[in-house]
């Protein structure tokens, strides 16, 4: 089985997108990017927009040798969109999904606005988007609806990924974020030797105490029944998840660590590092409206060196305890 992260927070994105290839098959889950529209009260910095765009072309190529495609929900970090805005993949840049075996999240617990994109995605696939919830094909596999993030959360439910080949068991948790003890006993079930999950949203003040401890409490659980556990997405949208990861590394002999360290790289918190990139490489009025028509270029602002391992060490927002 071979994993490829696309794109996620720790690779300067937000999203979770993943080409998995096993049995034969290419799998992409979750072909969708987004950067943050505003983070600090800033749109997206350059440099961020250029990784955006490296991840795009990175997730429409997957999609064009995809054999399945897997949407767990219809978030804009997580879809093509037929309303996207400059920083998020439009399905106008969709190769044609004609001969892909579709996997989708039903069209229930779905907000209004979720509802309208699984319309626009099933008049763009040119048909009604198969319901995969708890459907095996022997290689996929799929859960009921989850809840993103604790439950009753007004975000609604996702869909969880199992994908196996030989002794090997991969899961796609999208955006459980650590949040429900029941969605973490169905991932323990399914005895995965990799997972890939949202870890909890730190960054967000609202985030009580007593859930900051269920999320410390599940991601404990996976990890020592886990080989490899990569935690990120919401997580890594501030410096303090990114800590957070390393304390619950600690407490386990498996492997806890974030999907950039997993494919090899240095993490890219570049959501988290808005501010420092404005400060470090200042953007000219109107940048942002000349790039929305097609007429700004981020060159020169592609190759920035920030987000390495050396700055992910330096400290700035201590303000409290994440366990």
């Amino acid at each position: 089985m071979k994993i490829e992260v696309l794109g996620t927070e720790s690779l300067g994105v937000r999203g979770l997108s993943c080409v998995v290839e096993a049995e034969g098959r290419t799998i992409v889950i979750d072909p969708g990017v987004a950067l943050g529209y505003l983070r600090h009260r800033r749109l997206p910095h350059p440099h961020q927009v250029a990784v955006g765009a490296e991840v795009r072309e990175k997730i429409v190529e997957a999609l064009g040798r995809a054999s399945d495609v897997v949407i767990s929900h219809y978030h804009g970090d997580h879809i093509p969109l037929s309303d996207a805005n400059p920083y998020q993949l439009s399905l106008s840049r969709i190769p044609p999904l004609d001969n892909v075996r579709l996997w989708c999240k039903g069209p229930h617990d779905l907000s209004d606005l979720a509802v309208q994109r699984w319309i626009d995605l099933s008049r763009f696939a040119g048909c009604i988007l198969p319901d995969a919830e708890e459907r095996d094909d022997g290689v996929i596999s799929f859960s009921s609806p989850v809840p993103h993030g604790p439950r009753g959360s007004r975000l609604g439910t996702v869909m969880m990924t199992r994908i196996q080949e030989g002794d090997e068991v991969f899961v796609h948790a999208s955006d459980i974020q650590l949040l429900d003890e029941e969605t973490i006993s169905i991932i323990i079930d399914w005895k995965p030797t990799i997972v890939i999950a949202s870890g909890p949203p730190l960054y967000l003040s609202r985030l009580r105490p007593e859930l900051r401890k269920v999320a410390w409490d599940n991601g404990k659980a996976i990890a020592e029944k886990v080989e490899t556990l990569i935690l990120d997405h919401h997580l890594m949208r501030s410096m303090s998840g990114y800590r957070w990861m390393e304390r619950l590394s600690k407490t386990t002999k498996n492997r806890v660590t974030c999907a950039a360290h997993f494919m090899g790289k240095e993490p890219r918190l570049l959501e988290a590092r808005r501010d420092r990139l404005y400060a470090e490489m200042p953007v000219p009025p109107g940048w942002h409206e000349a790039y929305a028509n097609g007429e700004g270029s981020f060159e020169g602002y592609r190759d920035l060196s920030i987000g390495c391992q050396q700055s992910i060490m330096v400290v700035d927002d201590r303000s409290r305890s994440d366990a």
